[in-house]
């Protein structure tokens, strides 16, 4: 009896799984397509035309591009695709371009305040640890401050920490900070006021004019970035004095700038990668520059006949001096510059009392080894 019992539930239970199986067939074959969201794509222009800055910008992209797959592509479009450099900002506010790819001095004609994100004073501390500031210190919902102040419809990003810029080309070696008065000269940002209160006249030129402006005498010396770059825009056929290291602009890093309605409208997971692509572009950058800078300078020098010095002490000590003379000038005048300088420096006494006690000093280990 109770074999054919399970005789009986057996073969129910047989025919209840195939007209299961049935049914599930029919409707793989009968029911719609289930709908999936089109792909986003993201216009976005660089300030770069060309050189290494513009290989940085295609790094994010591709980063981008690879974790996002058909959900999002980001294409990238060299400098003045759109719209002029000084343009951009506004082009991603309203929506003409979805993203910008730059730095912040280059539009701090809208506020001062945005120069000390990447180009203010120094208060001891690298691109590394203002980068830190941002992500840890309470400069990042500065920024978005800054934003919602200006009114501007923009999410922004920060990665690819640079090593100090060098104090740029002369028509002759610099051993005092008086052979500087009076020179006409190209920077951005805040390093522009810290130079005029230096005793220079300063043209604030993009870095595709800096070359033809020396070489026609419309400025005197210039600074772009690095020795990769200047290298690339010929500043060896117009000077053979390149002096390194300064506190005009001795930290920078790039500002990845999307349209906020664009961003908001788009997935959790497809903006965490937009973040943190960015994040991750911090390190790629650092490695693969430096290379490239070390290379090139040393082009510039034995193979260019390029003159390199290392800037003076007593120059950058009045470079530090300007720096206080303009950060308490704009703080007197500019409350929210205040907040943000006060936040600055709380975050690098912190930080850099660490790191300072802790450092070996490694230039120390470098003379060691090489001499």
């Amino acid at each position: 009896m109770n074999e054919t019992i399970n005789r009986r539930k057996f073969l129910k239970g047989s025919a209840l799984t195939a007209t299961a199986t049935a049914a599930t067939a029919a409707g793989v074959i009968t029911a719609p397509g289930i709908a999936r969201a089109a792909p986003v794509t993201l216009k976005m222009q660089a300030a770069w035309g060309g050189g290494i800055f513009l290989e940085n910008a295609q790094s994010y992209v591709d980063r981008v591009n690879s974790m996002a797959g058909d959900a999002l592509q980001i294409d990238l479009l060299p400098v003045d695709s759109v719209v002029k450099t000084s343009q951009m900002q506004d082009a991603v506010h309203r929506g003409v371009l979805d993203a910008a790819h730059y730095v912040p001095a280059y539009w701090y004609s809208k506020s001062p305040v945005a120069s000390l994100f990447g180009t203010g004073p120094c208060f001891g501390w690298s691109s590394q640890e203002v980068l830190g500031w941002v992500y840890y210190g309470g400069g990042q919902e500065l920024f978005d401050e800054l934003m919602a102040s200006l009114g501007l419809n923009l999410v922004s990003f920060f990665n690819s920490p640079m090593p100090a810029q060098p104090l740029g080309w002369f028509n002759e070696q610099i051993t005092d900070a008086a052979q500087m008065k009076g020179l006409k000269y190209r920077t951005v940002g805040l390093a522009a006021d810290v130079l005029l209160e230096m005793g220079m006249s300063v043209v604030q030129l993009p870095g595709g004019e800096i070359q033809p402006a020396m070489k026609s005498g419309l400025i005197d010396a210039a600074e772009f970035n690095n020795p990769t770059s200047d290298r690339d825009f010929g500043m060896q056929d117009v000077s053979k004095h390149y002096h390194l290291a300064s506190f005009h602009q001795s930290q920078e890093f790039f500002e990845v700038t999307f349209n906020k309605k664009k961003y908001d409208a788009l997935s959790p997971e497809l903006q965490a990668i937009l973040k943190y692509a960015s994040e991750a572009e911090n390190s790629n950058f650092y490695w693969h520059n430096t290379k490239r800078y070390a290379d090139d300078l040393n082009t510039l020098r034995d193979e260019q006949g390029v003159n390199v010095y290392r800037t003076p002490d007593s120059v950058m000590a009045a470079q530090l001096e300007a720096w206080d003379v303009v950060v308490e000038r704009m703080s007197g005048g500019d409350a929210f510059f205040a907040k943000v300088i006060e936040s600055q420096r709380d975050y690098a006494k912190n930080v850099l009392g660490y790191l300072n006690l802790n450092q070996p000093d490694y230039k120390l280990a470098y003379n060691h080894y090489f001499g």
